[in-house]
């Protein structure tokens, strides 16, 4: 459930406070550090990293980004990751907001990251308080916009669990202005309770991803284990999840309110998103809900449109920006063919200017068949497939349904089957289909799972739209029972010719079935109904750009090529076998602002980089180190000077590119398939034999071990990391360039990263690195290129640019008692002096001190030396270099 995935303000009635007296949030003394956060081509967000006391010994880790000018007063805005993940999940949305003019605070759950507590699935009194504390901060912050003392201006978003936390503080604190919870829950009870029957594969991954059951509260780990024995939910835990719900204050949600849920996803169907806009569009708010294609059993998670659309929800609610356009009260997102060049999936969006709900334009399809019998097996085995809800293979069944092939699986003997005549036309289900049954069982209870196919029109082929069934327990069966069931929510295209076929099966792989053998016999007794939403209309796919522009380009080239006669256009540049061997050299690098400007990016830069080299490219905000990388990776053309690789010149699809690997921040993964399964997708996406990916000598160098087997939603930020370093060494690229690898990590997962790429360059490969992390690129690189307004500051060893100053280190084979240290410190000449754990730390006074004098008297002080030498860290040199401005 790691997904990584935000008002109008009126006269609402103030709900009762969550906590009586709620205390003031106490910052730990040293906790909060900021740090700045920047690029070439955008303004620096501004980090402060602080961990908070929420009482009770429970600390909560958060950090805090903002933008722009120190002065004035903006909305906040809280985000909130997904269950398994942290803070760090959100920091790429929290910068883009911040450079958006927001306060954003993000922050890891108790149990999770940093912080520290009981996971108590967004317990009122826990998890939800601690977000009332954390606006409670947000009031205090003299850059936050407020409506009232101690009320600020703050929107909420997130993912799984981190919507559902947004729609709880909606409910239980009335100072939330705005939120935009994304595939989540409305009720977690009939989320892992569907009609009775327990969700178990899904309620295993939460405990095994929450770290086990010990790292829960008690009532839900007693919860848990009574249920799992059990096979089924009782009321003390129906009761015990739905007050943690936001449905248990559904009626106080009366804010704004973006919807985002997902098509592919067994955890959090549709109709949690509908059940949710009903309620709040019944309080007044304004409600928009948007289907994405992807969810918790994988898919397209359409991350950068999502993200901009939550944007705008923001800019329209919580600055107040009445001209913003925050898209169609309802879309969804509508898989239309295949991309020819990497075999996804196309997709478009169809829109609708009110939400339809679940029923919307209902058409009856007649289904036949005869009363069936069948049975549940003993111990509820083999159990039939739908999806494999958490397992590395979910992602694929949900994508492959997409593209019409049928991944189910239903066993003979254990199911029963109606079907309809073929349909005269194409039909889009949108919505929930419905039918009535009778359902008989020598048991006391039946279990029931109930699903849709659409099956072909030679009958060979069926697929289980959104791999989704609906489960129900019926009570009472012995008798005989008619039953309504509310088949799955779906988007779905039934083409002309094909068929509906309503199967009705005894188990499921994803559920809990009863243990002991059982016989059911089931009928039909009315139509199926299916929705239409007869005004959801999809966008037209167009006519590609190259019909409008390729007989205009015909005649501009036929054009030039009757006014320049036979002059030829200058061919690539030779290859320079002197530079063979030669991973990287720059000569005279130029790149202009605008072509017609005077400003540079990047001014007459030249360096040249050889085998076995981590090389730093260092530099402030501004310097050009983005702009060179591009056009180093072929991205954009230099207006000056050449850049070449082993030889060869660099021009964007060079073919010797194939031997550059590149990683920029932020790669995206499939979070349901495991480490290697998305590693060799992307290898077969390239369309290279596999043999020459070299997949064993990468993972070896990225030292994932075990973890490779193991779905990525399940890693750490650290562990992403190098998963991604891995993709771009597949190949062992000759030369491997990093854009900031060390985003986001804590220093054990800094230095983890910091051996892959030594691992690397020792084998005789060159690596190239960005970094804002002085300290680290000092331990880790061995040469270094300083740029400062785009020019070349410095180049040259790690050891030469730094081991210059003031300040010497002085070794000494025993360690120096303080007294010696303080007559050290009195000497003339010296400034400072201090004890480190290999001697001494000496600072020279710049009019007077000297190292010989410096040696004289350790030597009269009996000190016992075993050398001296220059010390400097890389931040004094940089500093130095570029005059301080970084």
């Amino acid at each position: 459930m790691d997904l990584r995935m935000p008002g109008l303000r009126g006269a609402r009635p103030r709900p009762r406070r969550l906590i009586a007296g709620v205390a003031v949030v106490v910052l730990l003394a040293g906790a909060g550090t900021w740090t700045a956060v920047a690029s070439d081509d955008a303004p620096a967000v501004r980090r402060a990293d602080r961990v908070m006391d929420m009482g009770g010994g429970v600390r909560v880790d958060t950090s805090y980004f903002t933008a722009g000018p120190a002065l004035g007063r903006r909305p906040a805005v809280l985000l909130a990751h997904g269950f398994g993940g942290s803070k760090d999940d959100m920091r790429g949305q929290a910068q883009d907001l911040a450079r958006d003019g927001y306060a954003v605070l993000t922050w890891s759950a108790r149990g999770f990251g940093r912080s520290t507590g009981k996971i108590g699935l967004n317990d009122p009194k826990a998890e939800v308080a601690d977000v009332s504390k954390l606006i409670d901060w947000l009031a205090r912050r003299p850059e936050v916009q407020l409506d009232k003392k101690g009320d600020p201006r703050v929107g909420m978003a997130g993912g799984s669990y981190g919507g559902a936390i947004s729609l709880l503080a909606a409910g239980y604190d009335q100072r939330v202005d705005a939120i935009a919870p994304a595939i989540t829950y409305w009720n977690l009870a009939d989320a892992l309770f569907p009609n009775g029957v327990f969700k178990k594969q899904w309620a295993g991954i939460f405990i095994n991803t929450g770290g086990g059951c010990e790292r829960f509260e008690a009532a839900l780990c007693r919860m848990y284990d009574r249920v799992a024995e059990a096979g089924k939910p009782d009321a003390e835990a129906t009761t015990l999840l739905a007050d943690r719900s936001p449905s248990a204050v559904g009626d106080r949600v009366k804010v704004p309110t973006l919807l985002i849920q997902g098509q592919t996803d067994s955890l959090f169907p549709l109709g949690q998103a509908d059940a949710a806009a009903k309620a709040i569009r019944a309080n007044g708010a304004p409600v928009d809900v948007d289907w994405i294609a992807g969810g918790h059993d994988g898919g397209d998670l359409e991350t950068s449109r999502v993200e901009s659309r939550v944007t705008s929800w923001f800019d329209r609610y919580l600055k107040g920006d009445k001209g913003t356009d925050t898209g169609p009260a309802f879309r969804v997102t509508r898989t239309g063919g295949v991309n020819s060049t990497d075999g996804t999936a196309t997709l478009r969006g169809a829109t609708s200017d009110s939400y339809p709900g679940l029923e919307s334009g209902q058409r009856a399809i007649a289904l036949t068949g005869r009363e069936q019998t069948f049975d549940n097996p003993a111990g509820a085995a083999p159990p039939a497939v739908s999806s494999l809800p958490g397992l590395g293979a979910a992602g694929g069944l949900s994508q492959l349904s997409s593209f019409g092939v049928g991944v189910s699986l239903d066993f003979p003997g254990q199911n029963a089957r109606f079907e309809s005549a073929p349909v005269a036309d194409d039909v889009w289900i949108t919505g929930s289909p419905t039918v009535t049954v009778r359902a008989k069982s020598t048991s006391d209870d039946a279990v029931l799972f109930a699903k849709v196919y659409d099956v072909s029109a030679n009958g060979r082929q069926q697929v289980l739209p959104g791999q989704l069934v609906t489960p129900l327990r019926v009570e009472g069966a012995k008798e005989g029972k008619d039953v309504a069931i509310t088949l799955p929510v779906i988007d779905h295209k039934v083409e002309k010719g094909h068929r509906l076929r309503l199967v009705l099966a005894s188990t499921d792989l994803g559920y809990a079935s009863p243990a002991a053998p059982a016989t059911y016999t089931v009928s039909v007794q009315s139509d199926l109904k299916i929705p239409t939403a007869p005004g959801v209309t999809t966008a037209s796919a167009g006519l590609p750009a190259w019909v409008w522009w390729l007989p205009l380009t015909g005649a501009v080239i036929a054009l030039a090529l009757l006014l320049s006669g036979r002059r030829r256009t200058a061919a690539p540049s030779a290859p320079d076998p002197e530079l063979a061997e030669v991973p990287l050299q720059i000569t005279d690098l130029s790149k202009r602002y605008a072509k017609s400007s005077d400003r540079y990016a990047v001014k007459d830069v030249s360096f040249r980089v050889e085998k076995g080299q981590v090389l730093g490219l260092l530099g402030p905000n501004g310097a050009g180190k983005t702009t060179t990388l591009r056009m180093l990776m072929g991205l954009i053309r230099p207006d000056g000077g050449e850049i070449r690789v082993f030889g060869h010149a660099i021009r964007p699809g060079a073919p010797v590119l194939s031997r550059v690997g590149a990683f920029v921040e932020g790669a995206g993964f499939l979070p349901h398939l495991s480490g290697r399964e998305n590693l060799d997708l992307y290898w077969q996406a390239t369309g290279r034999p596999a043999e020459d990916a070299h997949m064993e000598e990468a993972l070896e160098i990225a030292g994932l071990g075990d973890a490779l087997a193991r779905a990525v939603r399940t890693y750490s930020q650290g562990m992403r990391q190098r998963l991604a370093i891995a993709q771009a060494m597949l190949g062992l690229p000759d030369l491997l360039i990093l854009d900031e690898p060390t985003n986001g990590l804590d220093p054990p997962q800094i230095r983890e990263m910091r051996e892959v790429m030594i691992r690397y360059a020792a084998a005789g490969r060159t690596v190239i690195v960005s970094s804002h992390l002085l300290a680290e690129i000092e331990q880790s690189c061995t040469h270094l290129v300083v740029m400062d307004r785009g020019r070349l500051v410095q180049a040259g060893p790690v050891s030469e640019i730094i081991g210059s100053g003031d300040t010497l280190l002085v070794g000494t084979t025993t360690p120096v008692e303080e007294p010696v240290v303080e007559k050290i410190a009195a000497l003339p000449g010296i400034e400072s002096a201090v004890r480190t754990d290999d001697g001494l730390l000496v600072r020279l006074t710049p009019e007077s001190g000297s190292a010989q004098r410096l040696v004289v008297e350790l030597v009269r002080l009996e000190v016992p030396v075993e050398s001296v030498g220059p010390h400097r860290r890389l931040e004094d040199a940089f500093l130095t270099l570029i005059g301080g401005s970084a």
